[in-house]
């Protein structure tokens, strides 16, 4: 068990009163634990938000040695603090070290300093319907120098903010644009892994999405360019002729919590579910035939997106005539339920603070 060092801030900001949008306040305090070679992670504690001061020469601005991960707090009915499976993301950002070659965080240690940020910080979490604390665990290594080679020291910090929902839209049908030139991953890569890479080669294609006037980008993967893959902040779901499919994974797309969450779900359900390989021509087709009933995102920040338009090229596919479908409500208002405590937690997801 860590022994965690707080230092309260003596200038508390003051909490928001308007619209919160999404990652854009940050709470009072801050959780930091250092990594050193022969040491292991050592110094564990929370102090005020500030800034950092590192080296040009830090291996992080070089050379990307960085892990992060997301979950958020929630204020229960009850009144109390909850998680929504902290131990997922704890498995997870230890799967994303692994790849990048970052120092193992015991899992119990990991979960333990986000409830003891969350427990000092509180009276951050939002009540207003549709808003939590998103939590922003990150590792960067911070060794100075320019050869390329892993980092011997490293930072472990949490962050909070209180936010909104994610899309402006919130559950609002998004128009998604499936890229058709940019790739975001490819199988040996790091697809699977939450490390800011990935998402800084998913710029390009997000900007030509927002200029189109869509919401995000649906990559295909990097090899043969027609096999459907993820949404840049989110899992994406076909309802097709009553099944429900998403793209397996493969190695060059995000494990996500909240997915493994809908397939837990849908499969309590009765319904027929299918993790494989689909091609956009298979949804072009489906949509084409009247079999396409819903499209849906799953994350952490959106939870359930309902997506109310797809192009491909020149084909503009309308979902479900624009609006949410039934699945897609029925999703959204069981997990964020079983997050808030209006529904029984039979899985044992919600993970209470304090």
């Amino acid at each position: 068990m860590l022994d965690i060092k707080i230092t309260r801030t003596t200038t508390p900001k003051e909490k928001p009163t308007g619209p919160l949008g999404f990652g854009k306040i940050f709470t009072d305090h801050m959780f930091i634990m250092n990594y050193t070679e022969g040491i292991g992670w050592h110094d564990p504690r929370i102090e005020p938000f500030h800034d950092l001061s590192i080296s040009p020469a830090c291996v992080i601005l070089h050379y990307g040695q960085e892990m992060f991960e997301g979950l958020k707090a929630y204020k229960g009915v009850d009144g109390h603090n909850y998680l929504f499976r902290p131990d997922m993301n704890a498995k997870r950002a230890n799967v994303s070290n692994d790849r990048l070659c970052i120092p193992h965080i015991p899992e119990e240690d990991f979960v333990q300093a986000i409830k003891a940020i969350v427990k000092v910080d509180e009276d951050w979490i939002p009540t207003e319907p549709g808003t939590s604390l998103y939590i922003r665990p990150f590792i960067i290594a911070t060794d100075v120098f320019l050869g390329v080679d892993t980092s011997k020291t490293y930072l472990f910090m949490i962050i909070l903010s209180p936010s909104g929902a994610y899309y402006p839209e919130g559950l609002a049908p998004v128009s998604i644009w499936i890229e058709d030139d940019f790739v975001r991953a490819v199988r040996g890569g790091m697809g699977f892994a939450k490390t800011s890479g990935n998402y800084a080669c998913s710029l390009i294609g997000q900007i030509k999405a927002h200029n189109d006037g869509y919401s995000q980008v649906l990559w295909l993967d990097g090899v043969e360019r027609k096999y459907i893959e993820e949404v840049g902040s989110m899992n994406i779901f076909f309802k097709i002729d009553g099944k429900v499919v998403t793209p397996m994974l493969n190695g060059s797309i995000l494990p996500g919590i909240t997915r493994n969450s809908v397939l837990t779900l849908c499969r309590d359900w009765g319904l027929e579910v299918e993790e494989r390989k689909i091609s956009v021509d298979e949804l072009i087709d489906a949509q084409k035939s009247g079999k396409l009933e819903e499209v849906f995102g799953s994350g952490t920040a959106a939870v359930i997106s309902p997506v109310g338009k797809l192009r491909y090229k020149d084909d503009v596919m309308t979902i479900g005539n624009g609006e949410i479908g039934e699945l897609s409500q029925k999703l959204y208002d069981t997990v964020t339920g079983i997050q808030l405590g209006r529904i029984e937690d039979k899985y044992g997801w919600r993970v209470l603070v304090d």
